[in-house]
């Protein structure tokens, strides 16, 4: 049937006011006021922490609003005449009626969607080059942004808002795509912004101490991913896949109920991986065992975490119906932007960049070039501004256990001061009592300049925090800033 209004309100649950009785056909929806067509738009206003949506209602051409009470009081004040929707919550229909909007294409596409503090990007992208030498069209949604066939579409968050995400399933359903690989972030799970698609598969990677500014505590950032896993929730997928090698892991796989469990750890599992050969460039060969399965993959990327990351996406791939073997194949010529991105401009010592801003991730990154380099190790850490600042020691500590030279610096303040964040994680690396040499360094080309004229042959160096972003965000300002041109720079002014 036509997605009339008045049935959009039915799938909404919501009340449909100021209905002139034309009930016009609905073809789009969206949160933006400005970006709506002209013809058969509606208009969602969400509450926001600085001003209601309903507020730009009146630059919007859509024929309908949907909002809140809230909303419905700002538009009745601005004398709106257009039909309106009201719900109890609008970020709790969102997904619902954008799904309804482009006929369900998740409906039409394997969806896999991978969740976990670190892992979820590398992951993703091991997913969609095993489907894709599989022979499969695919879709990838996440940190690093959205890719149909493998090409870029451009988008801004994560896991996008629910609008957006269901019209990108459309225009991918559009384009044959087949498979679709997203990473879903808790905020994504928390705030709606999956609720209305269907998922083949969902895969846990593992949780550890993040986002504490958004969940307040390690149980409710669990929890809040749990709504993936736990086959009473609405956003449960059909099938899940759990990797056991945390606690957090083991506790997840409990509430999954029947998952396809992952293990690089030696735990009894469905699926297990280990290492049985490293390159000189960490480059890894690992023995996969999956029900009915056992084959060796070569896996360009190196660490122990990443040996996890190549599990768990052949589990999903497993999951799906994949052939493992098939699969498999397409990991070797992975790479990852941002993530234990190798920098080489000929010196003779291991420089890299990556992701890792959080305490565990910082410590794997430092344990894993450690076992690379036959010299000493050094690295650059910062900590976001207006985020969990109880990680901000944690972080400055992990790095000073691992490392020779540790240069705390900036790393998007945003709208705290700067030296305050410093001060936090340089009292962490100062309290874990090391040996290692601690400076702090403000602007983080200078610190990044450091770090380079400090090593020597056999070194390795990592700037880490943020990968593959090209933007450093203080004061509201959005200033360019990308590591690896950094890096590269500093190795050049080095004259190696």
């Amino acid at each position: 049937m036509e997605n009339t209004l008045s049935h959009l309100a039915r799938i909404a649950g919501g009340e449909l006011v100021q209905d002139s009785g034309a009930d016009p056909v609905i073809t789009s929806f969206g949160l933006d006021s400005s970006a709506l067509a002209s013809d058969g738009a509606l208009f969602a206003a969400v509450p926001g922490t600085r001003s209601h949506g309903a507020t730009y209602a009146a630059g919007s051409p859509a024929v309908a609003v949907l909002t809140d009470a809230a909303g419905r009081e700002i538009l009745a004040a601005a004398g709106e005449t257009r039909p309106i929707i009201v719900v109890d919550d609008v970020r709790a229909v969102l997904g619902t009626v954008a799904a309804e909007v482009h006929a369900h294409p998740s409906e039409r596409l394997t969806v896999l969607g991978v969740t976990g503090t670190s892992g979820k990007t590398t992951t993703s992208y091991l997913l969609e080059a095993g489907l894709m030498a599989a022979g499969h069209k695919v879709g990838l949604i996440g940190t690093t942004g959205t890719r149909i066939d493998g090409r870029a579409v451009p988008t801004s968050l994560t896991t996008p808002e629910a609008t957006t995400l269901q019209e990108l399933f459309a225009r991918m359903v559009d384009a044959g795509v087949t498979h679709v690989v997203m990473e879903v972030s808790s905020h994504a799970l928390e705030l709606g912004r999956v609720a209305g698609t269907r998922f083949d598969v969902a895969g846990f990677t593992n949780l550890s101490q993040d986002h504490l500014d958004f969940h307040p505590t390690m149980e409710e950032y669990f929890e809040a991913k749990a709504r993936f896993f736990d086959p009473a929730s609405p956003l449960a997928a059909d099938r899940t896949v759990v990797c056991v090698d945390d606690e957090w892991g083991r506790r997840m796989a409990e509430r999954a109920g029947d998952p396809l469990t992952v293990s690089t750890r030696g735990n009894d599992a469905d699926v297990t991986a280990t290492q049985t050969e490293v390159a000189p460039t960490g480059a890894q060969t690992l023995h996969l065992r999956l029900p009915g399965h056992e084959l060796t993959a070569g896996l360009p990327l190196p660490g122990d975490f990443n040996i996890a990351n190549a599990a768990v996406a052949t589990a999903m791939a497993f999951a799906a119906g994949v052939d493992p073997v098939a699969f498999t194949a397409g990991f070797a010529d992975v790479a990852v932007p941002g993530r234990m991105e190798r920098i080489d401009a000929g010196q003779d010592f291991l420089a890299v960049v990556d992701y890792a801003h959080k305490p565990a991730a910082v410590a794997a990154v430092l344990d894993t070039l450690r076992g690379q380099i036959s010299g000493r190790l050094g690295v650059v850490v910062g900590a976001g501004g207006d985020r969990d600042a109880t990680k901000r020691p944690l972080m400055g500590a992990e790095a000073a256990r691992r490392a020779d030279l540790v240069i705390i610096t900036d790393d998007n303040p945003r709208s705290e001061v700067p030296a305050t964040i410093r001060a936090a994680v340089l009292e962490g690396a100062l309290a874990a009592g090391t040996s290692a040499e601690i400076r702090e360094i403000g602007d983080r080309a200078a610190a990044i300049d450091a770090l380079i004229g400090w090593a020597r042959p056999g070194d390795g160096v990592v700037v880490a925090g943020k990968g593959h972003e090209v933007g450093q965000l203080i004061n509201g300002v959005d200033h360019h800033f990308d590591d690896r041109e950094e890096v590269r720079r500093a190795l050049k002014e080095k004259k190696l």
